[in-house]
C-alpha cells in the first residue's frame, strides 16, 4: 500500500487544531443536560420526549455525510474544512440563544413545538461544525499520532462538557434564579445557554486562526492520492456501499453504544426526579423536579470531567493492551455505571455511577475513530467520517421511535428502566468490540 508522509505535529498544534471541540461540546452538554427539561417545561409528556429528540439524529444522518463529501472537494480562500465549521458555529450560537426562549413564539405555535424546531436547527448546526473537525484531525495526523489526536480531542470535549453541564447548577448557587413560573425556563438555564453561544464561536475562531490546512499542492507533495475533478452528490451512495469491512463491524459497536447514550440523555432527568427525588411521573415544574434537573446537569459534568482525564490515559492504555481491549473495558465500566443508578437512593451517590460512564464516553469519542482512521482512503476522509456518523444516528432514531412506546407500555412511564436498558446495551457494545478486525494503512 502507498506510504503517506505526514509531518509530526507538536502537542500545542494538536491542541489548537482541536480547540473548537471544546465549544462544540459545551453546546452539546447544554443540549443533553437541559433539552428534556426545557421541553417538559413547555408541556411535553415524558413518553413523548424521545420523539422530540429524534430531531438530533435525523439531522445528523442527513447533514454529516453531505458536509463531509463537500468538505473533501472544497478548497478556497478560507481553506477546506474551516468554512463549514465556521458557518456551523454561527448558526449554532443563534439556536443556543433561542432554545430556552422558545415561548416567545407561543402566540403562533405551542412553545414545545417551537422548542423542538429550534432543537433540530441547533443539532444540525452542531453537526455542520463537528464533522469537518473529525476529518481535519484525520487529515493532519499520521497513524502514529492518530490515537493521541483523538484523545486530546476527547480531553477538550470533556472540558467543554464539564463546564456546560455544571453551569446551570453553579449559576443557581451563585444567586441566579433557578425557579420560574410554570411554562417558563429558569434564568440560570437561560443564561447558561447565552454563555454557551459565546464559547462556541470563540473556540471555533481559535482553531480557525491557529491551524493550518494543507493545500491541494501540499497534499499531492506528501503523497496523497490525486483527486478527480469529477465529483457527484451520488458518490456518497457509492462510498457508502464501498465502506471498509472494519467500519461495518464498528457499526455494531456504535449501535449498542449510542442507543445507550440516547436513553441516558433523554431519560436521566425524569428517571432521577421520580426514582430518587420522589416526584410524580407527570411533575414538570416542582422545586424537586428543578433540583433533579440541576443535579443531572451536575452529574453529567462529572462524567465529562472523568472523560477528560481518562482520555489522556487512553494512548498509554491502548499501547499496552490494544485499542479493541481498551474500548471493550471502557464500555463495560459505562454499562455498570448506568445499571448502578437503579440501586441508588441518595442523589449525591450518583457521582460514583458517572465515573464508569465517563470512561465509556471518553472511549466512544476516541477509540472508534482511532480504529477507523487507518482504514479510510485518504481522499475520502471527510465523507467516510460523515458516513460513519450513520452508525451514531441510526440507533438514536430507532430508540427515538420505539423508546417512548417502550417507556409507556412496558415500563409504565417509569423511566428508570430506560437507564437499566441503556446499561445492558453498553455492555453488549463491549462484547461486540472484540469481533472488529483491525486494518491499517502504512504511514511514514
Amino acid at each position: 500500500m502507498k506510504t503517506i508522509n505526514k509531518p509530526q505535529l507538536s502537542l500545542a498544534q494538536i491542541f489548537n487544531m482541536s480547540m473548537g471541540f471544546l465549544g462544540i461540546q459545551f453546546g452539546f452538554a447544554l443540549q443533553n443536560g437541559n433539552a428534556s427539561r426545557i421541553l417538559q417545561t413547555f408541556g411535553a409528556d415524558v413518553e413523548h420526549l424521545s420523539y422530540f429528540w429524534l430531531a438530533a439524529p435525523l439531522t445528523g444522518m442527513l447533514v454529516q455525510p453531505i458536509i463531509g463529501h463537500y468538505s473533501d472537494i472544497t478548497w478556497g480562500r478560507f481553506g477546506r474544512r474551516k468554512p463549514y465549521f465556521l458557518a456551523g458555529a454561527f448558526l449554532a450560537s443563534i439556536a443556543l440563544v433561542f432554545m430556552p426562549n422558545s415561548s416567545f413564539m407561543a402566540g403562533i405555535l405551542p412553545a414545545v413545538f417551537v422548542g423542538a424546531g429550534i432543537l433540530m436547527i441547533m443539532d444540525a448546526s452542531f453537526n455542520v461544525a463537528m464533522e469537518p473537525f473529525r476529518a481535519l484531525v484525520a487529515d493532519n495526523l499520521s497513524e502514529k499520532q492518530n490515537t493521541m489526536g483523538f484523545s486530546i480531542q476527547t480531553f477538550l470535549i470533556g472540558v467543554g462538557a464539564v463546564v456546560g453541564s455544571a453551569l446551570p447548577k453553579y449559576l443557581a448557587k451563585w444567586g441566579v434564579d433557578s425557579n420560574a413560573p410554570e411554562g417558563q425556563v429558569p434564568n440560570n438555564v437561560i443564561y447558561s445557554f447565552y454563555v454557551g453561544a459565546f464559547i462556541f464561536v470563540a473556540t471555533i475562531l481559535w482553531t480557525v486562526l491557529t491551524t493550518k490546512e494543507y493545500s491541494p499542492a501540499e497534499r499531492k507533495a506528501m503523497g496523497f492520492e490525486e483527486e478527480s475533478d469529477n465529483h457527484s452528490f451520488m458518490d456518497i451512495f457509492k462510498d457508502f456501499s464501498n465502506m471498509p469491512a472494519s467500519m461495518k463491524q464498528l457499526g455494531v459497536v456504535q449501535f449498542c453504544s449510542w442507543i445507550a447514550l440516547f436513553s441516558m440523555w433523554v431519560y436521566s432527568t425524569p428517571a432521577i426526579a421520580h426514582h430518587i427525588y420522589g416526584t410524580a411521573i407527570d411533575d414538570h415544574s416542582s422545586k424537586a423536579f428543578q433540583d433533579a434537573g440541576n443535579q443531572v446537569g451536575y452529574i453529567f459534568s462529572i462524567y465529562n470531567g472523568v472523560s477528560a482525564i481518562y482520555a489522556l490515559m487512553l494512548p498509554t492504555i491502548a499501547a499496552k493492551i490494544g485499542k479493541k481491549a481498551t474500548h471493550a473495558i471502557s464500555l463495560t465500566c459505562g454499562g455498570l455505571g448506568l445499571l448502578s443508578i437503579y440501586f441508588i437512593s441518595n442523589p449525591d451517590t450518583l457521582v460514583y455511577s458517572m465515573v464508569g460512564v465517563g470512561m465509556a464516553w471518553a472511549s466512544i469519542l476516541a477509540m472508534p475513530y482511532a480504529l477507523l482512521a487507518g482504514t479510510i482512503p485518504i481522499n475520502k476522509m471527510g465523507v467516510y467520517m460523515g458516513i460513519f456518523n450513520f452508525f451514531i444516528t441510526f440507533p438514536q432514531i430507532v430508540n427515538g421511535i420505539f423508546g417512548g412506546l417502550i417507556v409507556k407500555y412496558i415500563y409504565g412511564s417509569n423511566t428508570i428502566y430506560a437507564l437499566v436498558f441503556a446499561g445492558i446495551f453498553m455492555i453488549l457494545g463491549a462484547l461486540s468490540v472484540m469481533f472488529v478486525k483491525e486494518q491499517k494503512t502504512t504511514y511514514a
